[in-house]
């Protein structure tokens, strides 16, 4: 598989997840990693079973990849530590016996792969979990924004604004990833649905006009060589 930065998935609802890696066998770790990241999420590892468990008490993670064989803490017994928390785990392991793979679901993981696999079927696996877990945000709020999502409704305090469909998907698309430095060619593939040809201009007009709509001069900035960032 190819990777290239601009292979960015925005999840469902635009909101970029984290996921936690917790593999004791650094290659592989590095692999997965790397491949996520191109994929647009945000990445953790984690190399043993007390270090897992430690990264996931400091941070919420959106979902965690978990090899059953590492030292300290294996991860059936890292999965009962972390299912009272309700994050959704997926088993990546060499153990591909039926007894484990029941053992791995009856402890509450949501799904199992077997190594070895390919990056493109772990990324469906973790879209689907995804999916199932976090669902699109009827109602965003920014300060005193709100967007409705499904009715395309946007308020300032007690006034109605009115934004076009692409002010509109740009106002969500920042919202969903407040603090995030986006790249131009993040936003243009997500809003426009196009490959983006490096003519920032089509960007630059739409979020000035997005500014100017909400006064948004101070928070929504400009990241050098980068794009924009909406900022808490």
């Amino acid at each position: 598989m190819e990777l290239c930065p601009k292979q960015v998935v925005l999840q469902r609802g635009m909101k970029m997840h984290h996921i936690l890696i917790i593999e004791d066998e650094k290659p592989i770790s590095d692999f997965i990693k790397l491949s996520l990241r191109a994929m647009g999420y945000g990445c953790e590892q984690a190399y043993d079973g007390e270090e897992a468990a430690n990264k996931i008490l400091e941070r919420r993670v959106s979902l965690i990849l978990l090899d059953i064989m590492l030292p300290k803490a294996n991860g059936f017994e890292l999965m009962e530590f972390i299912r009272p928390m309700e994050i959704p785990v997926i088993f990546l392991t060499a153990k591909g016996s039926v007894q484990d793979k029941v053992k791995g679901f009856r402890l509450g993981a949501d799904d199992y792969l077997t190594k070895p696999f390919q990056i493109e079927e772990l990324q469906v696996r973790i879209e689907n979990v995804l999916r199932r877990y976090y669902k699109t945000d009827e109602i965003l709020t920014y300060r005193n924004i709100s967007v409705n999502v499904s009715s395309h409704r946007v308020t300032k305090g007690e006034k109605e604004v009115t934004l076009t469909e692409k002010e509109f998907k740009l106002l969500v698309l920042f919202i969903s990833n407040k603090n995030l430095a986006l790249f131009r060619e993040q936003i243009y593939e997500k809003v426009w649905e196009g490959e983006y040809t490096g003519d920032s201009r089509t960007v630059d007009m739409h979020i000035q006009r997005l500014r100017k709509k909400l006064d948004l001069y101070d928070q929504l900035v400009s990241v050098f060589k980068i794009g924009y960032r909406l900022e808490e």
